[in-house]
């Protein structure tokens, strides 16, 4: 049974894809298609915010691309012991929220604490940390995409909870998306099961999959990881 997924394959330096073996030992063919595109920009702002901890209450993060950014401003020499000398310890006394799992796995990387990550979406994050935080606490710095959503800063901005938000990355259609879609239709024929992971994957890929699909749409299981995917589909 073919199912496709609509994600970036798995760092090949941290062994195969996870959901590509799971979905193996059940005997389902899984595929990858990539249907994102990421820039980082705003670096340098980035890691002069990064440089002055004690003007923050604690650190937010909603996507591991955030985090991704972080890292590639710590592959310059002198900010990698910037942050390995100092910075990392003063932000490990601040609270660093995330969102998810993923998200966690990435902070405990650059050597933060990660908290919150069983909330599972940014609206469960963001009452965990009203629970926690109070109006009269320093901002927390939030790196984020140019789409995020706002249900996370305007549930902090009711709550008075001081938030300052800096986009680091800028999302984009994968330039080879429809060329594989077309591509997986033609050789593979129709999956019995295709599964979204983020609300631009819906948006990039739903139209040319009905098209792709015609009648047999109707005989497609489709599937999303978490809320916020669902409610775009």
């Amino acid at each position: 049974m073919k199912v496709l997924l609509l994600k970036d394959p798995k760092d090949k330096e941290s062994g195969p894809d996870p959901y590509i073996q799971e979905l193996g030992l059940y005997r389902f063919e899984a595929t990858l298609i990539p249907v994102l595109s990421f820039e980082f920009i705003s670096l340098e702002s980035l890691f002069e915010k990064l440089s002055h901890p004690e003007c923050y209450g604690g650190l937010i993060f909603t996507s591991p691309r955030a985090l991704e950014a972080i890292k590639v401003c710590l592959k310059e020499k002198s900010k990698t012991e910037a942050w390995s000398k100092s910075l990392k310890q003063k932000w490990n006394t601040k609270p660093v929220y995330v969102v998810g799992k993923a998200t966690a796995s990435l902070v405990e990387e650059i050597g933060l604490t990660p908290q919150g990550e069983k909330s599972g979406n940014a609206e469960k994050l963001a009452e965990y940390i009203c629970s926690r935080e109070k109006s009269s606490s320093s901002a927390l710095l939030f790196p984020c995409g140019a789409l995020k959503r706002e249900v996370l800063p305007t549930v902090l901005r009711e709550k008075g909870i001081p938030l300052e938000s800096i986009t680091v990355y800028q999302t984009t259609q994968h330039a080879h998306l429809q060329e594989s879609l077309s591509s997986y239709f033609s050789q593979q024929g129709i999956p019995a099961s295709i599964v979204f992971f983020s609300p631009s994957g819906v948006k990039f890929c739903l139209q040319h999959i009905q098209k792709l699909s015609g009648d047999f749409i109707n005989h497609i299981k489709f599937a999303a990881i978490g809320p916020t995917t669902a409610e775009a589909m």
